[in-house]
């Protein structure tokens, strides 16, 4: 599996639908799709416009694969990057107070 950067800019009006979306991906991506996809982190984003977007990073079998977890989860998948190495300064702060 190589690693993929996903964008998903403004996806969702709100906190509590991105929590409804997460779900969604969790539950395809470990019941449906285990052998091509596996979900590692994502970073909430605060859009202009109030709404928000994430900045996902997962593990797949190829870009496809992606495609259709956002498919089959109803998840937007703006731009699908692969990750060609990682560097960690530090590790990732801690999680901001909701």
């Amino acid at each position: 599996m190589n690693t993929y950067v996903i964008l998903r800019r403004g996806a969702w009006a709100s906190g509590d639908e991105l929590g409804l979306a997460a779900e969604r991906s969790r539950k395809v991506g470990d019941e449906e799709m285990s052998d091509d996809i596996r979900w590692i982190r994502s970073y909430v984003l605060a859009e202009p416009d109030g709404r928000v977007g994430t900045v996902c990073i997962y593990q797949a079998s190829s870009p496809e694969a992606i495609r259709e977890h956002a498919q089959r989860a109803d998840l937007a998948a703006d731009e699908i990057i692969e990750v060609a190495d990682t560097v960690v300064v530090r590790p990732d702060p801690a999680p901001a107070a909701a």
